[in-house]
């Protein structure tokens, strides 16, 4: 049973059957998906959700898909982990790490993606696809192993060795591109409109594709009590995930799971060699000024950001703030993570952690709110970026005198 009832633009509200569409045909406005919420208030409850599935598709009834037949490897439902630690090091009170490093491919993408492919066999396509930088790869040629589909990816061609490797091993088509994840986009929306058979999870199933974010706003109310936080961190690359999450807790309060009317800070947080959004907000902008990126963190690497203008509406009208970070501080995130909480973050890990660090310290997250910290791809992907400045401690010879001195050395 779905409650969708059509695609709506989100500009100029014009409405489309319920179709592999994303993009508006009269002004150019992004697609969103427009659901029967007084249906869904009287067909949900809190135990009809907590009697379902441990992965997203508790949450059915809020996700754009009618099949029972899921792309479904098992995402979401990951551990909402209280960050006692590293709360203590920052000098605030109730802190949560949302970790999805655990999900099957090791990040958030597996959301998505689960939600994209279930709508794309629903809907006839034979081919999965997708234009990524690199954990929506990996994701894309899992769920298409499992479904038995066709893969092709799409990927810049200095993409992170391991993210290659955790995307070629199910099987599928790579394809490397000489440029940036933004020329990558290009030419997928070009091929797009060429393989009509092709589902491209980002590109023409974007509309049902991003609807999967909405699960991590979900589960956070959810593991708390079904209550909101009162302020989230959330990595931003194109936009979508920051805007979807936001629309979540909303949905809750619609559909009454939450009593209270969510009025949740939302932060976002990007690295200075890619912060088109975070700009924008600083200098007080309206729109996006497209940068070109030059950061270790490649997940978040998209210099013009589809939903860009949408993420920073939401932070203006949340109260939320925004960080920018340099690589530098980057590293020194995935480590105070890892270091305190035993959390392994990937790149856009660091960014995040490292802009609730400077939040707390610019005051802009105070030491009596309830913070949720999104962690969004597992470190393992990523162990380039720190290759660099990682060693090990000592080399010894295979006897107790050499340790006794070590071990002396060490504790001097």
């Amino acid at each position: 049973m779905s409650f969708v009832k059509a695609l709506r633009c989100r500009e100029c509200g014009h409405v489309y059957p319920i179709e592999a569409l994303h993009v508006c045909e009269f002004c150019f406005g992004p697609l969103e998906v427009d659901y029967d919420y007084e249906g869904i208030a009287a067909h949900i409850s809190r135990d009809t959700i907590e009697k379902g599935p441990g992965t997203i598709w508790r949450y059915r009834d809020l996700l754009p898909v009618e099949s029972d037949e899921y792309v479904d490897l098992g995402a979401g439902w990951t551990p909402l982990v209280r960050a006692r630690n590293l709360a203590k090091v920052l000098g605030i009170g109730e802190l949560y790490i949302k970790n999805d490093t655990l999900n099957p491919t090791g990040s958030f993408k597996d959301r998505v993606v689960s939600v994209a492919l279930s709508k794309a066999k629903e809907l006839g396509f034979k081919v999965a696809a997708c234009a990524s930088t690199g954990n929506l790869a990996n994701s894309v040629a899992a769920h298409a192993a499992w479904a038995g589909m066709e893969s092709y990816v799409f990927v810049p061609s200095n993409l992170e060795s391991a993210k290659v490797i955790a995307t070629s091993v199910y099987g599928g088509t790579v394809v490397a591109i000489d440029g940036n994840y933004d020329d990558v986009n290009r030419l997928c929306a070009e091929i797009a409109s060429e393989e009509p058979e092709w589902a491209f999870v980002n590109v023409n199933l974007r509309t049902y594709y991003s609807e999967g974010s909405k699960t991590l706003a979900y589960e956070v109310a959810e593991q708390l009590g079904w209550r909101f936080p009162d302020h989230v961190v959330v990595p931003v690359g194109s936009g979508s995930q920051l805007t979807k999450i936001n629309k979540g807790f909303n949905e809750l309060y619609k559909v009454g799971l939450v009593n209270d009317q969510p009025n949740v800070k939302v932060s976002g947080a990007q690295p200075t060699g890619c912060s088109p959004v975070a700009s924008a907000f600083f200098s007080g902008a309206e729109f996006i000024k497209p940068q070109k990126p030059s950061t270790i963190a490649k997940s978040l690497a998209i210099g013009n950001p589809a939903d860009g203008v949408y993420a920073l509406d939401v932070v203006r009208k949340t109260g939320g703030g925004f960080g920018s970070v340099s690589d530098e501080e980057v590293i020194a995130g995935i480590r105070l993570l890892a270091q305190t909480e035993g959390i392994f973050a990937e790149t856009a890990g660091g960014v995040t952690v490292a802009t609730l660090k400077k939040l707390v310290e610019e005051q802009k997250i105070s030491k009596d709110e309830t913070v949720v910290c999104y962690i969004t791809g597992n470190g393992q992907k990523t162990v380039e970026a720190l290759a660099p400045s990682s060693e090990v401690t000592a080399t010894i010879k295979p006897n107790l005198e050499q340790f006794s001195a070590l071990l002396q050395d060490l504790r001097s």
